[in-house]
This record gives structure tokens, C-alpha cells and sequence, in this order.
């Protein structure tokens, strides 16, 4: 399943106003860990189906959202339940660690 790459005024409809849970990945198109994360959340977003989605956002070109949400590092995901941030995590991880985050905001 592919990943969805949204833009800032995707972002309240995508994410704030989204039904489910919603992983957010803030990533650069130069950062190798992104690109190495790609496929990882192709699977997650799999292993998900219809219980939460996995979107993500370009710094670079959404620098304000960034910005708002105090992104320093890429990649930094972020989990969002009712709009609001529940948990965030810096850096590349696993698919297992990704499925862990997410799953108790199912």
C-alpha cells in the first residue's frame, strides 16, 4: 500500500480532521534514513488497513508545519488520534517499532 504525500493544506483535513489514527512522517527527499523508511511504512500502512493511516510530509516544502510542530530532525513521525499529537519518535526505526507506536491508538 502506497503511503499518501501531502502538502500543508492537506494537513487539517489528512491529519486534524482524520476519523482514524494518523502517522505523520516529516521527512526530507535528501535524507537516506527517509528514503530507507519508505518501504517500512508501505508495510505498516498495510499492516494497518483500515484501523489508521500513515501520510507523509516534506519539510522542505511545508517548512511552517515543521516549524509549528518543532520538527528539528527528519525523520521524525508523529502519531495523531482526534487531531492531537499522542506520540512522536526520531529516526529510522523497524517496522515492528513503528507497529508498536501506533497500535495503542487504534
Amino acid at each position: 500500500m502506497d503511503v499518501k504525500i501531502i502538502n500543508s493544506s492537506e494537513f487539517e483535513s489528512e491529519v486534524k480532521k482524520a476519523e482514524k489514527t494518523v502517522l505523520v512522517e516529516f521527512f526530507g527527499t535528501w535524507c537516506m534514513p527517509c528514503k530507507m523508511l519508505s518501504g517500512i511504512l508501505d508495510k505498516a500502512a498495510a499492516e494497518f488497513a483500515d484501523k489508521a493511516k500513515i501520510v507523509k510530509l516534506d519539510i522542505d516544502k511545508n517548512s511552517e508545519l515543521a516549524k509549528q510542530y518543532s520538527v528539528m530532525t527528519v525523520p521524525t513521525m508523529i502519531v495523531f488520534k482526534n487531531g492531537e499529537e499522542c506520540e512522536r519518535s526520531v529516526g529510522f526505526r523497524q517496522l515492528k517499532q513503528i507497529i508498536d507506536m501506533v497500535t495503542p491508538y487504534m
